[in-house]
């Protein structure tokens, strides 16, 4: 039997009280199908890019951060996305294509277009990165009132990209943006407040806004704000609001809400306690590479809480945390007391899994 109650990650709050929002703001890439040499070169380019982006995102405390979640062009409401010429050669790849017809439709003052040229200018598909031009388009969507173009110069000031760094300014932009019901603008405010640099540091304005957000849909702002409702940090603490919001974002697929969520459905805090329920989040986190969650499945079936107790397989989920730099000294102890047969069988169910073999426990 587990000695203690599953506890959250010493480092989830202050991961979060700790956010940098710099670096990891500008818009997704497209995911597009093949082209030509140049376009698949281009694809390349921007492969290289996240693997630049996302290397090291596997450490544990960086696992408890909500990251900022990105507007991509074109919204579904927009005429560009609906049988477009611009925007159905962006979604096949064919980007010079998608830049000829977009700017074609922006000399007419067509506020899609205009966005999508700032797109392909930011992340030189189809035409060579210029931050200088990307701004200059998302300036004429702004001025044509563009929540989005707002959003995207806020982004590019936090960054000093094309224009000069500037936090406040990005804040007045973002500020623009959420207040017309922009959730990424309004989550991206949300996490200045929360770090006070160049806003006065403010849980309460940022619960405010995490919340406009995350009634948009916005999973990290729903982590975010759960954690603040969990905590009682500028909101009065409110653990079924908390759990409730945990699993909308759970639901949509971010890990470390999943993860969040099944401790507090293991331990019964905020909701009913389920222990089988716990477990399939944590496993699912554990799949998704979750650290901390790799580490609470294998203690749940080295148990067998929640699940059928399987020591072979907790065994090799802790040697897959472990590798990682999370030790645990209780699954150490039970890997020592298992038949060498058997520790063995784990060390190779891990090599399996870390090679890509989906685990089956």
């Amino acid at each position: 039997m587990m000695r203690h109650p599953l506890q959250s990650s010493p480092s989830l709050r202050a991961s979060l009280l700790g956010l940098m929002v710099l670096g990891l703001l500008l818009p997704l890439p497209a995911y597009a199908a093949p082209g030509t040499d140049a376009q698949k070169q281009t694809q390349n380019k921007a492969a290289q890019s996240r693997k630049t982006q996302n290397k090291g995102k596997d450490k544990p405390a960086e696992q408890a951060r909500p990251q900022p979640v990105p507007s991509t062009y074109p919204q579904e409401d927009t005429p560009g996305a609906k049988g477009d010429i611009a925007y159905g050669a962006y979604q096949r790849g064919f980007y010079r294509t998608s830049y000829q017809a977009a700017l074609k439709q922006a000399e007419t003052g067509n506020v899609p277009a205009m966005l999508l040229l700032g797109e392909l200018y930011q992340r030189g598909y189809g035409v060579a990165v210029n931050p200088g031009k990307a701004a200059e388009w998302y300036r004429k969507a702004a001025d044509k009132g563009s929540p989005d173009a707002w959003f995207f110069l806020g982004l590019m000031n936090l960054a000093g990209e094309g224009m000069p760094e500037d936090e406040e300014a990005a804040a007045r932009l973002f500020r623009q943006a959420a207040e017309t019901g922009h959730g990424p603008a309004a989550y991206n405010l949300g996490l200045l407040y929360l770090q006070g640099r160049k806003l006065t540091e403010s849980q309460a304005e940022a619960a405010r806004w995490f919340r406009i957000a995350s009634e948009r849909n916005v999973e990290d702002a729903q982590y975010a704000l759960a954690v603040l409702l969990k905590e009682g940090d500028g909101v009065p603490q409110d653990l079924p609001a908390a759990a409730r919001l945990l699993q909308q974002a759970a639901d949509g697929g971010h890990v470390t809400a999943q993860l969040e969520l099944a401790i507090m459905q293991f331990n019964g805090n905020g909701l009913e306690k389920n222990e089988a329920a716990a477990a399939g989040l944590f496993r699912k986190a554990a799949l998704a590479g979750n650290v901390i969650a790799q580490n609470r499945y294998a203690r749940l079936l080295s148990a067998g809480r929640g699940t059928l107790q399987d020591k072979v397989s907790a065994t090799a989920w802790h040697l897959m945390a472990k590798r990682r730099g999370l030790g645990d000294p209780y699954l150490d102890d039970m890997m020592d007391s298992l038949p060498e047969a058997d520790r063995k069988a784990a060390e190779e169910q891990a090599r399996k899994w870390q090679a890509g073999e989906r685990p089956v426990q």
